[in-house]
């Protein structure tokens, strides 16, 4: 997992041509005029979901990972808490669902970060990752999590 401002992002142009397209897609989209949905940006290799939310309590949510999609979670406004582990010998508590690409893990995470407006946190098939938790009360938030193909 890396966490990171996007003015950073160059940093990571090394890890492929996918990370490039997606941090030039955050970087030249005005996301206070894109509506909530779906977004191709180059085929199924790289898509953006943007959406809305409230945070909600960690006692109420499960870590989650994925197989063939890297997550890059970008904060558009608001903040919230993302709670990490790395996936080891964990058990799912829910399967690997293999057309919505996630299964659930009910451990409680070893740690939590704080993203704020301009920041972003990648997330590789080998990270648990719980999103969406306020920091100390519920918060409206806008993201936008860009997936990246792992083939």
């Amino acid at each position: 997992m890396i966490l990171d401002t996007l003015q950073n992002a160059h940093l990571y142009y090394r890890l492929g041509i996918k990370f490039i397209k997606a941090f030039e897609y955050l970087a030249q989209t005005d996301f206070t005029t894109v509506e909530k949905g779906k977004y191709e940006i180059d085929g199924t290799n790289i898509y953006a979901i943007v959406n809305e939310y409230d945070t909600v309590a960690a006692a109420t949510e499960q870590m989650e990972s994925h197989k063939k999609y890297i997550d890059v979670q970008y904060i558009v406004s608001g903040s919230e808490l993302i709670g990490h582990d790395f996936l080891q010998q964990q058990v799912p508590s829910k399967a690997y669902d293999q057309s919505a690409d996630f299964m659930l893990f009910a451990e409680d995470p070893v740690f939590f970060s704080r993203l704020e407006q301009g920041m972003f946190a990648i997330f590789f098939p080998s990270d648990l990752h719980m999103p969406n938790i306020m920091v100390s009360t519920p918060m409206q938030v806008k993201k936008v999590v860009i997936k990246i193909s792992v083939e």
